[in-house]
């Protein structure tokens, strides 16, 4: 008999918590749930996460490296700073399309908390803070490349509205469309 190596049930344990919450939220994702799809037993859970919270954490955590990582990785692929500010919408449009698409994960979760300092929010606020950085060093190149009076954090500030509204447009109106008009209001802020 194979024995599953630790890192590999806590990989497991994570991957189908992450999947579970993206795709029915935090309250629907029960113990029981997680023991059945992920194959583990409640034991082996609370082996390495001692609350649901925790392994809600931990699942969403992981889930900011990875998409964090996608998401520059596609952005950074564009030429220029200004063809990367647009490419932010781009690639939320690709992303829009995926069949697996519903949303952001960290605003969904955050709506499912009421305490600002509950570890959900703060990941999420974490998330969108990074995010946030990413979209500044854009602006700073971009602001620098055209030798532009424009504030880069306000800038940022902007574009992260337009990126998570075009998010939850898609997500909740079901308009795929979302990113190439929040992309056509970037383009009216940069002045392209």
């Amino acid at each position: 008999m194979n024995e599953i190596n630790s890192n590999d049930t806590r990989d497991i344990i994570l991957d189908v918590t992450e999947k579970l919450i993206y795709k029915s939220g935090i309250a629907a994702t029960g113990m029981d749930l997680l023991v059945k799809t992920a194959g583990v037993s409640r034991k082996s859970i609370y082996r390495y996460f001692t609350t649901k919270d925790e392994l809600v954490v931990a699942a969403l955590r992981r889930r900011d490296l990875r998409w964090m990582h996608w998401f520059q990785s596609a952005v950074d692929q564009a030429p220029t700073p200004s063809a990367r500010l647009l490419a932010l919408f781009t690639v939320l449009g690709g992303w829009f399309a995926s069949e697996d698409f519903r949303g952001c994960a960290f605003i969904n979760t955050s709506g499912e908390t009421g305490d600002p300092q509950d570890p959900v929010r703060i990941v999420a606020r974490e998330h969108k803070q990074k995010l946030l950085d990413y979209v500044l060093g854009l602006c700073t190149d971009h602001v620098s490349e055209e030798h532009g009076a424009i504030d880069p954090r306000q800038l940022a500030a902007q574009l992260l509205i337009l990126i998570d509204g075009a998010i939850t447009v898609a997500l909740v109106m079901g308009d795929r469309s979302a990113a190439d008009n929040a992309q056509c209001m970037a383009r009216k802020l940069l002045d392209l």
